[in-house]
């Protein structure tokens, strides 16, 4: 890491340790959104990372990005996915947005006026399968109107701005729509299994009329704004999730010291041991993929590819960490006093969000069977 990196690691790590591990169990167990540690977040810069300096973002960069993520995941994964999803719009605002766009925006992500922002690509019946979203925006004038579902949206209940993503005439484009604007409406919370203190909702819209200037990118750029989203979001989760298993990793560590059976603690068997020996292992791993997915993007280099080699290798390996941690505490571990219950909860969905790993496996072997 450099200075910088440094500087920014500390500091997540600080407000992770201080602020969200505190607070996770609760806001988990109430379903309550995290609005001032979202606002803490954004006063800190944690929201424009993507950003660069010239835009009034931090110009963080992806390393110190994915990094960070993997600190403040350690703490509360659900304010973490909040803080990634965010990222991911301003990001997109600044990569693809008109000079217009950014002055109106931007500045929001870092003045704490927005705690969150939404992205808006998944649909009831489509999913994985973006080309086969049914949601259509029909250009009338100057003016677009927009119908049609989109369901899984993070934060959809408290977001000020979404990214919406909708048919056209020639391929898939992206809009920029404030809350409140007539004809859009947000679902109801969905109750889910974990990642609780971060709302999911779906979004409906029904003659939704905006003009062209909330247009962002090119008429048919929807896809490429997606997967240029996506590429960072795979980073993002492998990051994420690779913050839940050190979690696991350190709980398990502590915890096997500490109990004690057969006159023992039980880290001194073997059985212990190689449970650990396997997350350390692959965490490690993980984390060496990431980063190299995350230089590389951060170099401008095409990336999918490794993107898609870390979310997937990240998440599976923080998955088996869960749940390894859950069978070292025991009994303990299936209770909600201890927060490995709740880590096993988050971590399954980061195995099917930003792409199921299926997909990732596609995206992988398509890459490979091609540049061989």
């Amino acid at each position: 890491m450099n200075d910088a990196q440094r500087l920014i690691v500390d500091s997540a790590r600080s407000f992770s340790q201080k602020v969200l591990a505190p607070n996770a169990a609760r806001w988990d167990k109430e379903e309550t959104f995290p609005r001032e540690a979202m606002l803490q977040l954004s006063e800190l810069g944690f929201l424009s990372m993507l950003v660069p300096e010239e835009d009034g973002g931090t110009g963080a960069g992806a390393v110190a990005y994915a990094l960070a993520v993997t600190q403040l995941a350690r703490g509360c994964p659900s304010t973490t996915v909040t803080m990634m999803v965010t990222n991911m719009v301003a990001d997109g605002i600044s990569r693809f947005g008109t000079a217009e766009q950014k002055a109106k925006y931007l500045p929001h992500f870092i003045d704490k006026t927005y705690t969150c922002a939404s992205f808006c690509l998944s649909e009831p019946g489509a999913g994985s399968d973006a080309q086969g979203m049914k949601a259509k925006a029909v250009r009338k004038g100057d003016d677009w109107v927009l119908n049609g579902e989109k369901a899984w949206i993070t934060s959809a209940t408290e977001a000020p701005l979404f990214l919406v993503i909708c048919q056209t005439d020639t391929k898939p484009t992206a809009f920029l729509l404030e809350a409140g604007t007539a004809g859009m409406t947000v679902g109801k919370k969905e109750e889910k299994m974990g990642m609780r203190a971060s709302p999911t909702a779906g979004l409906s819209l029904d003659g939704v009329v905006v003009s062209d200037a909330q247009r962002l990118g090119k008429v048919g750029e929807g896809i490429k704004i997606a997967l240029t989203a996506l590429d960072g979001g795979r980073i993002g989760v492998g990051a994420q999730a690779l913050g839940i298993g050190r979690a696991c990793q350190q709980a398990s560590i502590t915890y096997s010291k500490e109990r004690m059976a057969f006159g023992k603690p039980i880290a001194e068997f073997q059985a212990i041991q190689w449970k650990i020996a396997d997350m350390a292992t692959e965490l490690d791993a993980a984390e060496l993929l990431i980063l190299r997915a995350a230089s590389l993007r951060e170099a401008k280099t095409p990336c999918s590819r490794e993107a898609a080699m870390a979310k997937l290798f990240a998440t599976d390996a923080a998955y088996r960490a869960a749940k390894e941690a859950v069978q070292i505490f025991g009994g303990y571990g299936y209770l909600a006093e201890f927060p490995v219950e709740r880590h096993f909860r988050d971590v399954r969905v980061t195995q099917i969000y930003e792409g199921t790993n299926e997909i990732q496996r596609l995206v992988i072997a398509r890459s490979v069977l091609e540049s061989a």
